[in-house]
């Protein structure tokens, strides 16, 4: 089998996928564990991915401004799907939810998840912007 075909295989299973989340446990059918990671960093130093956290990645577009790759959804969103996948029940924080439901006018600012009572020591962030998570 030549070397490219599971980079080829990957590039395939990204374009045909309706996620913009990956763990990396969803490419395991394509091959081992090292020739799946090689792929990966390879799709990510072509800018297919962007790696959020240990084992997440996501789908990328190019920037408007930079030109450089940045992901297809918002970091608020990259984590609660990111958490759900991983089976950890997620919202967004208290902030947005308020500013969602009209009780408040003040825009959130900063990426916050509400995981519950669940315990999440995953970091999960791009570029300089982190997701905070909040205990309910």
């Amino acid at each position: 089998m030549p070397k490219f075909a599971i980079e080829k295989r990957l590039d395939q299973s990204l374009k045909r996928s309706k996620a913009n989340v990956f763990l990396r446990k969803d490419f395991d059918k394509l091959g081992g564990y090292d020739q799946v990671g090689r792929a990966l960093r390879e799709a990510t130093k072509k800018g297919k991915l962007v790696k959020a956290g240990y084992g997440v990645y996501v789908k990328t577009r190019e920037s408007s401004i930079s030109g450089k790759p940045v992901p297809v959804i918002s970091l608020v969103e990259v984590g609660l799907q990111a958490l759900e996948k991983l089976g950890v029940k997620a919202d967004v924080g208290s902030s947005a939810r308020a500013y969602r439901d009209g009780t408040s006018t003040q825009v959130p600012m900063s990426a916050v998840v509400s995981v519950g009572k669940a315990r999440v020591s995953r970091h999960l962030g791009f570029g300089n912007k982190t997701l905070r998570y909040e205990k309910t």
